[in-house]
């Protein structure tokens, strides 16, 4: 049974994160954002209070919002991102002041709660609790993307060192997997989100795919080879949007005379070939597929390719089984980049894919929407809204994603044109 004192510590090492991701920037730039696209800091900061006071006060104790006058600004809805970084929010220190205000009022209900299997639809196994967990780790990282984006000389963090390997610029390397029938998705009780759910069966067909996400070295050679001009390899729609915004290469990269560099958290370095690729659209991976012959995986694909155990309905969470993802994969908000192709061999699933959590999401052919059976829990406006309307599936998590919102169920989605995501690419193929 889930216990107060395990709900307690997982809430507080999420929180922990999310002060020591904003802890290197200062008190200006927590109320400006560097692109419309994204909220200011702090927004994030007392959009996480205000979505924890809803669902771990308000909705389980009945008592009323601790700043009922911030409930619409703080809505995701009601303030959309291009209206935040001029809506009047709290600053640093008055988020902050309110996000410990709530702490402190859900500790007290989280100590009388019925955490048993047998509580209401939003207690039973301490579900809330862990759905409010996993929100604010999500906006951990895009508080990173924010902070990617800032001026350089604005935030540098400090970098865990990633394990080292031999990597190289290795070329696709596809696995022949021969389907079968998979139990996708989650089952409805297992503290996931209403968009994996419910756990269906699919019949999937014999495909590839391949072993490794694409690395920056195999982009090069696309880009060397005339990717970014050549109509061929894109969509209508993709070179349009090439055309647009003038992208010749992924967001964050410069030409230094003959090379490419990448500037990010207050470095600019010359780019890494073994280093997984990272910040492509959508467009730019099916681009990139075309032209290495090959395709987008579709979200059932890579789901059977990730799992640990694709037949079963109660799975491990990750590819190499139940054990923690330290030393297995590139998650935790840390490492602050990629890592270099097979720097965590024991992490690979009996696929023989590597690398299907942490480092990149990754793209697939998918656009999103419900499973059979889906019902919206406990609110519509998470996953429902977004449904059939353009977004694309990717799956996997990246080196910026926390431990609890890393699964091979887990469903993100974002715009096709979008490339501030921690995002890359992995090939498929149909049968040989």
């Amino acid at each position: 049974m889930t216990s107060a004192s395990h709900v307690a510590e997982r809430l507080g090492d999420v929180r922990t994160r999310t002060l020591d991701v904003i802890a290197p920037l200062d008190a200006e730039w927590l109320t400006r954002t560097p692109d419309p696209i994204m909220s200011p800091p702090a927004w994030d900061l007392a959009h996480i209070a205000a979505y924890e006071d809803v669902w771990l006060v308000t909705r389980l104790s009945g008592a009323a919002p601790l700043h009922p006058d911030l409930q619409a600004t703080y809505d995701a809805f009601e303030t959309p991102r291009a209206a935040r970084s001029g809506a009047r929010i709290l600053d640093g220190r008055e988020s902050r002041d309110y996000m410990d205000a709530v702490r402190e009022r859900a500790l007290v209900v989280l100590a009388q709660a019925d955490l048993s299997a047998a509580g209401d639809g939003l207690t039973a196994g301490g579900f809330v609790w862990r759905m409010v967990s996993q929100h604010e780790a999500q906006h951990g990282e895009t508080l990173l993307q924010t902070l990617l984006l800032m001026p350089p000389g604005i935030y540098s963090p400090c970098a865990d060192v990633l394990p080292p390997t031999s990597g190289g610029s290795r070329g696709p390397d596809p696995i022949s997997l021969d389907g079968g029938r998979m139990i996708m998705g989650a089952p409805v009780g297992s503290g996931t989100l209403d968009c994996e759910m419910p756990a269906h069966v699919r019949d999937v067909a014999p495909f590839r795919i391949d072993r490794n996400p694409v690395t920056i070295g195999r982009h090069l050679a696309f880009m060397a080879d005339g990717g970014y001009a050549d109509p061929r390899y894109w969509s209508g729609e993709g070179w349009a949007w090439r055309h647009e915004v003038g992208a010749e290469a992924p967001l964050h990269w410069q030409r230094d005379g003959s090379r490419w560099t990448r500037t990010g958290f207050g470095c600019t370095d010359a780019v890494d070939p073994a280093e997984i690729l990272c910040h492509v659209s959508f467009f730019e991976a099916e681009a990139h597929a075309r032209w290495a012959g090959a395709r987008l995986p579709t979200e059932e694909e890579w789901e059977f390719a990730a799992r640990h155990d694709p037949s079963s309905p109660h799975d491990a969470w990750a590819p190499w089984g139940a054990a923690p993802h330290e030393g297995r994969a590139n998650l935790g908000q840390v490492s602050f980049r990629p890592a270099r192709v097979g720097a965590y061999p024991g992490g690979v699933a009996p696929s023989g894919c590597a690398h299907m959590l942490g480092d990149v999401w990754e793209w697939t052919s998918t656009e999103f929407d419900c499973y059979p059976g889906f019902r919206a829990f406990p609110y519509r406006e998470y996953a429902e809204p977004f449904f059939r309307r353009g977004y694309r599936v990717l799956r996997g998590g990246s080196w910026a994603t926390q431990g609890i919102a890393a699964r091979t169920t887990f469903r993100n989605w974002d715009h096709p044109q979008r490339r501030q995501v921690f995002a890359g690419i992995r090939l498929a193929w149909d049968p040989a």
